[in-house]
């Protein structure tokens, strides 16, 4: 609307009425009334920070600053689809392993309640002692029936223990850092924090935002504690006129966070003067890594889930059969 000549009031007016939620109409209504009153619009989006986060407001400003609103918002508006995009693919891809687990879990429950008791009234009478692996089988179904409500007490209570831990500043660092490190899932986690990082600074620096300035934003988008700490470091280093990557390989010297490939074509586009290109590329690159990781992560998720299942059957079947092979030699 903007490119086809409409004032930024007559916009934000206009794109209220395509709006179905009632607090976000009522914010871009006091927006609408903010750039009315002839404040910029980053001016007024910063009177709503509960909306607009600091990185949108910066990329905003700089595009205020050369006149190219337009195109400024078309650019951040291609960012904030692709991150969408981005969270939409990998929350969708780590349902699937979820619901398996889950079944899983109920049908161990389901077997433990209500087939064992079934199955144990064999052997109630039998005057032969019976294997080990029948007993903790009987033992395993025996404490759940009897200590359900207990056990429902005692996973809530760590759940609403661990919800409390991570909300604290060192609970929430050692929880990101432990994603990071879980098997499979951490090399997802990791590639798509690069991804919406990239994405980020990549708007940022081709809105003319300070590299300084649109690192320490890009960092802060993250919500990663583990990478917002290691950036913080770096930006000290590059502020005092040290290369970014040098200042990231100087606070990552194992390559953990940032692998030698993103360093590398980092170094590229700082000598070439083209970071912008170069971060958009990293951004696609890596977008295809979540692709790849997840894809990866569901290929091991189903023969995961099956060797737990047939663990658990393999001890099922063995416990039964071997104790009515033992009652069945001791009344012939």
């Amino acid at each position: 609307m903007l490119d086809g000549g409409v004032s930024i009031s007559e916009t934000l007016s206009s794109v209220k009425t395509k709006i179905t939620n009632p607090y976000f109409v009522e914010k871009i209504s006091e927006l609408e009334t903010y750039v009315s009153s002839w404040d910029s619009v980053s001016k007024s989006m910063k009177k709503l920070p509960q909306i607009f986060s600091s990185s949108e407001i910066s990329i905003i400003e700089a595009g205020e600053s050369i006149w190219k609103l337009s195109s400024t918002l078309s650019q951040l508006a291609e960012n904030l689809r692709k991150n969408y995009e981005l969270r939409k693919k990998v929350k969708t891809s780590l349902t699937y392993p979820l619901i398996i687990f889950l079944f899983l879990i109920l049908a161990i429950v389901i077997v433990l309640v209500y087939v064992i008791p079934a199955v144990s009234e064999l052997f109630e009478n039998a005057e032969t002692e019976l294997p080990i692996a029948t007993q903790m089988l009987v033992a395993s179904s025996d404490f759940v029936i009897t200590h359900w409500a207990l056990i429902i007490v005692v996973l809530l209570m760590i759940l609403f223990g661990l919800y409390a831990y991570i909300n604290t500043e060192t609970g929430k660092a050692n929880y990101d850092y432990f994603l990071l490190r879980l098997p499979l899932v951490g090399k997802v986690y990791r590639n798509y924090l690069l991804a919406h990082f990239s994405t980020l600074l990549w708007v940022l620096v081709s809105s003319w935002v300070p590299i300084v300035k649109s690192i320490s934003l890009a960092s802060k988008s993250l919500d990663n504690l583990v990478y917002q700490s290691h950036l913080e470091e770096s930006i000290e280093k590059i502020s005092a006129w040290e290369k970014i990557t040098t200042s990231l390989q100087g606070v990552d010297t194992e390559n953990k966070l940032f692998p030698l490939d993103y360093l590398q074509m980092l170094s590229v586009g700082e000598k070439t003067a083209s970071l912008g290109d170069v971060t958009k590329k990293l951004t696609e690159q890596y977008t295809r890594e979540v692709d790849y990781s997840l894809a990866n992560l569901t290929k091991w998720i189903e023969p995961l889930a099956i060797l737990i299942s047939w663990v658990f059957v393999l001890w099922f079947a063995f416990a039964i059969f071997w104790a009515i092979l033992q009652v069945t030699q001791t009344v012939s």
